[in-house]
């Protein structure tokens, strides 16, 4: 089992700036990809950046240019600086990890988010 905990959301006007972070923990072989999803009020549930532990990462096209994620594998966390933020942003972010158990299989788990609103 794996323990995320997010921090960092707030309030801001469109343009403005954010950078979460989560920390895992918990019982598990290791931590394979880390990332971001996130939740609008009503909408689906979609993933918004992840990152490898060798560094790859991959993007949502509408935030590509605008969000930087980057990961500390020693500490198990993963960041989301979030920059040119707009209203369309808002929701909840959630950290996101596949965790990897001495068999090799795989789950996902995911903490319990982080408010995100962006103001016009």
């Amino acid at each position: 089992q794996v323990q995320l905990v997010e921090s960092g959301g707030g309030s801001v006007p469109a343009g403005g700036s954010l950078r979460l972070s989560c920390r895992a923990s918990g019982n598990i072989y290791s931590i394979a990809a880390m990332g971001w999803d996130r939740q609008a009020p009503g909408g689906l549930r979609e993933s918004v950046a992840s990152i490898t532990r060798d560094g790859a990462s991959q993007y949502l096209d509408a935030v590509k240019g605008r969000f930087i994620v980057s990961r500390g594998v020693r500490e198990n966390a993963v960041y989301l600086q979030m920059n040119d933020l707009k209203p369309e942003d808002t929701g909840v972010y959630y950290c996101r990890a596949e965790g990897v158990e001495l068999t090799l299989r795989t789950s996902d788990f995911w903490g319990q988010g982080t408010q995100v609103t962006v103001s016009a």
